[in-house]
């Protein structure tokens, strides 16, 4: 399934859903507090602020509580006084044409004893609407149009382009054969070419990536410039993404980053994670640690808070260069063989193959679609044969809900304690919850912290997430944000998204810890990468696999704007190896070069040492080995890289980049060696190559006459040393003749030269015993 098909259900795709300015203006309060494990922004205060108002924190509350009741009624007041506002602002219809053209029109009204608050096409075949301008209309025939016949032309036609769009929606979200995508997608088009907004911004999407239509990049920018001209956000992130990228447009950084600022500010939250991306790396901006902050901040606030207590999709992060080389081995990916496997194993009754395939289609991942129907029902297999695991997550899907599973506080709390008496700390921790929330029990912090302690105790990061919440916010404990920290790294370890969160709350606002931008960054930066629109790295890792270059490139593309380093190697990645026929010979290897910069920026080392090569051999830029040296030295002191150890030995074997040293190449060679195993043969190589230069480079530099010259052979040897000399020669000569004659003698007769020699009978005496 498509990204662009999950957005059907779930509008915060890639494309991603659009912030209100409510929630804009929200996001920029400083202080904290802890809901489900989720860290909030409210108000600023330090750690050293935080302790001292927690000295009046009571009285607060008691004012608190005597202001409710006043500040209720001032509520209704306002509320009350708003409606009237409204209702003497709202603009007054006029009749045109009919019977009153020009008299105001009547609400309610009366028309076949129904009465009408607002216009109407009821009685009219045409459809315009119309309204009375007295109450009784079958009394006094007094009546006038709502609109004019243009603006009633404009107002039908977009109700049909919605109807159209509409029926594209449900066959799109409701099918899973892509036949019947295709036929969704034809109804889209149709509905975009009637200026449906949703329409066109479904459609310029999947023309930009090829999904379930032709790849257009010149139709799609169309499009995008229409949406950005009525103000789509959208539209303007993705005509921004087009100037930064160079496709369909000569590249302008200056206006990507205008129409990714608009973006933004209409609440797009891609355009917010790109900016925060840029801002962070300094690119085409002055960089800016607390802009970052502020942008990925926000977008971590939403990732976070669709985060549900099974952790949401998994995140497939597979790099086309490692599978090239290893296929199947470097993405994590299971082999159709394998989960057919696991498959029969499960329906024979193998308890750790049904829950292990309970998991994969719970969360996702490994090649494996979400598909919460199947996993139900492997849980239900293993959960039937006593499996306790299988009964805690079970507990956790009657817990959550969805659309297989009723949401059933009382059915959870079952298979949790179920599996909890067996020592589970998934049980354990769902009851935790229970008792933490009120599900299905009443409240009770003592045995939420309980069964949380133990949860934690076996490693379950959920567990260690709740009491982090728990010390964070003094719940069921004394408040401690050094407990709480403890427990929210321990989570992180375990790879849990909101721990991640929570962190970077922490860090970003300098409780418990001291304040840390540059960690609260990189921690946002990773929550940010675990929204839903992660999950066009795997359509985009599928379209190449399929064979389309051209729609996975665009695809990793617009990702690695967004940050992904993974994005930013495999789009470097196929550029370099020219697969992508969208992007000109000329510009390949400069783009691929650009991509490869930012990944070896975020510490991918084959990244490091692809920018060495490129300056080595002249790839997209001048042919520079200083600058290649450079790259190959940060590889081999940052990530001990034995490719880069080799390739700094070659260059101090040549001269190149650094002045010539054979010595410090050895030393280069054997620390490639000990770095990797795979190195040891070319460096065993290239060691030979390097003992006979040294060699011959040692003669070379000696005079072979003047060594002679200088040897008095009557003083080394003695005065008769010439008589030696003959005397050694003539033992090697005769040495050598009686070595010849042996072989001749040793060499067998053809069989038909060779004289019969009678067989006789060895002696008595040398007979072998009987």
């Amino acid at each position: 399934m498509s990204l662009l098909d999950e957005e059907g259900n779930q509008d915060e795709s890639l494309e991603s859903k659009t912030l209100s300015a409510e929630d804009q203006v929200k996001d920029h309060s400083t202080g904290t507090r802890v809901v489900a494990g989720q860290i909030f922004l409210e108000s600023g205060k330090s750690d050293s602020q935080s302790e001292n108002e927690e000295n009046f924190h009571s009285q607060e509350e008691e004012k608190e509580n005597s202001l409710e009741e006043l500040n209720s009624l001032e509520m209704s007041n306002l509320l009350n006084k708003d409606l009237e506002e409204a209702e003497i602002q709202s603009p007054v219809l006029t009749a045109i044409g009919g019977t009153a053209d020009g008299e105001p029109c009547h609400f309610p009204f009366l028309f076949m004893e129904k009465e009408y608050a607002e216009c109407t096409a009821d009685g009219r075949e045409d459809g315009r609407l119309w309204c009375a301008t007295t109450y009784d209309y079958k009394k006094d025939q007094k009546w006038g149009f709502c609109e004019s016949e243009e603006q009633s032309n404009k107002r039908r036609q977009m109700q049909e382009a919605e109807d159209v769009y509409q029926i594209g929606m449900k066959i799109l979200n409701e099918s899973s054969k892509k036949a019947q995508k295709k036929v969704a997608y034809q109804y889209l088009l149709k509905a975009a070419d009637m200026n449906h907004t949703k329409a066109m911004e479904k459609v310029s999407y999947a023309l930009l990536f090829g999904d379930y239509l032709k790849q257009n990049i010149q139709s799609s920018k169309e499009l995008f410039e229409k949406l950005t001209e009525e103000g789509s956000p959208k539209g303007q992130m993705a005509l921004g993404f087009l100037y930064a990228s160079g496709l369909g447009v000569n590249s302008s950084q200056a206006k990507a980053l205008v129409y990714y600022t608009f973006g933004a500010l209409g609440g797009n939250l891609i355009a917010h994670m790109i900016l925060g991306y840029r801002y962070w790396a300094g690119i085409g901006v002055l960089q800016s640690c607390e802009s970052a902050l502020t942008h990925y901040r926000l977008v971590a606030n939403h990732v976070a808070s669709d985060i549900s207590l099974t952790g949401g999709t998994v995140v497939q992060r597979i790099r086309l260069a490692d599978e090239v080389e290893n296929p199947g081995m470097a993405s994590g990916m299971l082999e159709e063989d394998l989960i057919q496997y696991y498959q029969f194993l499960a329906e024979k009754g193998d308890v750790q193959a049904q829950v292990g395939l309970g998991q994969l289609h719970l969360h996702g991942g490994r090649g494996v679609e979400q598909n919460h129907q199947r996993a139900f029902e492997y849980f239900n297999q293993a959960a039937n044969a006593g499996n306790s695991h299988a009964m805690a997550f079970l507990g956790k899907m009657y817990s959550e809900g969805s659309d297989v599973v009723p949401q059933s506080n009382e059915t959870a709390l079952q298979y949790f304690k179920k599996a909890a008496d067996m020592g589970n700390p998934v049980g354990q921790s769902g009851l935790g919850m229970a008792y933490l929330y009120g599900r299905g029990v009443p409240v009770n912090y003592e045995l939420a912290l309980k069964y949380f302690q133990k949860a934690a105790e076996q490693g379950w990061v959920d567990g260690q997430l709740q009491l982090g919440s728990m010390y964070y916010n003094g719940i069921g404990v004394k408040k401690d944000y050094k407990q709480a920290l403890k427990y929210f790294n321990l989570a992180s370890q375990g790879g849990h998204i909101l721990a991640f969160y929570n962190l970077a709350q922490m860090h970003a606002t300098g409780t418990g810890v001291m304040r840390s931008c540059h960690t609260a960054v990189e921690l946002f930066k990773n929550v940010c990468e675990r929204g839903r629109w992660s999950e066009r790295l795997m359509t985009a890792y599928n379209s190449y696999k399929d064979g389309d270059s051209n729609s996975a490139v665009v695809q990793y593309l617009l990702l690695a704007e967004q940050g992904y380093e993974v994005a930013q190697s495999n789009a470097a990645f196929i550029l370099d190896q020219k697969e992508a026929s969208i992007v000109g010979e000329n510009e390949t290897y400069p783009r691929a070069l650009l991509h490869w910069n930012r990944a070896a920026s975020q510490g991918y080392t084959v990244a490091r040492i692809k920018l060495g090569d490129y300056h080595f051999y002249g790839f997209g830029t001048d042919v520079d080995y200083e600058t290649a040296f450079i790259h190959y030295r940060l590889a081999s002191e940052q990530q001990h890289s034995a490719q880069a150890m080799f390739n700094l030995g070659y260059m101090h074997e040549k001269g190149l980049g650094i002045k010539q040293d054979i010595h410090l190449a050895k030393r280069f060679y054997d620390m490639a060696a000990e770095a990797s195993p795979d190195a040891q043969v070319p460096v065993f190589l290239a060691l030979c190559k390097l003992g006979v230069i040294y060699s011959l480079q040692y003669i070379r530099e000696i005079n072979i006459r003047e060594v002679f010259s200088h040897i008095d052979m009557d003083q080394l040897l003695g005065p008769e040393w010439d008589l030696y000399l003959m005397t050694i020669i003539a033992l090697l000569l005769g040495t050598i003749i009686a070595y010849r004659q042996r072989q001749h003698q040793a060499i067998p007769r053809p069989a038909g030269l060779r004289p019969a020699v009678p067989q006789q009978e060895p002696p008595p005496e040398h007979q072998a015993p009987q």
